[in-house]
């Protein structure tokens, strides 16, 4: 069946009276740091090539998790980042709204979404995750406290796939900023390293915030 896009039409009628184009509004994740901040953060993390990426499997990240009765993690997103979202008892969405900041889209159907880890399991994977136990990989992969997950739409997840910010970037340019700093702070809160190209690729974005 053909998706349908929606549009928030307050919003793109005041753009349209304002001449500026104006963005959904929409649930934010947590902790995402000042451009400054961010910048200072990447500053202190660890260059290194990436490695062991051959040993990789998804199943090290165990998820999703219950979070709280019947809600599970990607459950528990689909309510923080929708606008008017109704759950039915295994808490379920069955209605509501969401704009994915990838790509601007908004979808009134949670099976159009997907919820993306900002880092992705094998970039951290690569990135130092594979020295870490699994219960460490399982509080990564579920993690609600800082800007690690975000509901966006399913096939711009699915092209993200594993790519760093030096293979992939959001195609709204103005999310770019914001898109480099939870970017950072994640690598940073976990205590994850960085390659060259990442950390090049993150300092362009973040001059342009």
């Amino acid at each position: 069946m053909r998706r349908l896009l929606t549009f928030a039409l307050p919003a793109a009628l005041s753009a349209a009276l304002l001449g500026t184009a104006a963005a959904p509004a929409s649930a934010t994740p947590p902790n995402i740091p000042s451009a400054s901040t961010a910048a200072s953060r990447l500053a202190t993390l660890t260059v290194a090539a990436e490695s062991h990426g051959s040993t990789y499997d998804r199943d090290l990240f165990p998820h999703w998790i219950t979070i709280s009765g019947t809600c599970n993690t990607r459950e528990t997103v689909l309510k923080r980042d929708g606008t008017n979202v109704t759950t039915d008892s295994a808490c379920a969405a069955t209605s509501g709204s969401w704009y994915s900041p990838y790509d601007g889209a908004t979808w009134k159907l949670a099976s159009d979404l997907d919820i993306d880890h900002m880092v992705p399991l094998a970039e951290a994977w690569a990135s130092g995750a594979w020295s870490w136990t699994t219960s460490r990989r399982q509080s990564f992969a579920n993690d609600l406290g800082g800007p690690q997950l975000w509901a966006v739409t399913d096939n711009v997840n699915q092209a993200k796939s594993d790519k760093d910010p030096a293979e992939w970037q959001p195609s709204v340019t103005s999310f770019r900023c914001t898109y480099a700093r939870a970017w950072i702070q994640v690598k940073w809160y976990w205590g994850l390293t960085v390659d060259s190209a990442e950390k090049s690729a993150l300092n362009t974005m973040l001059g342009s915030c």
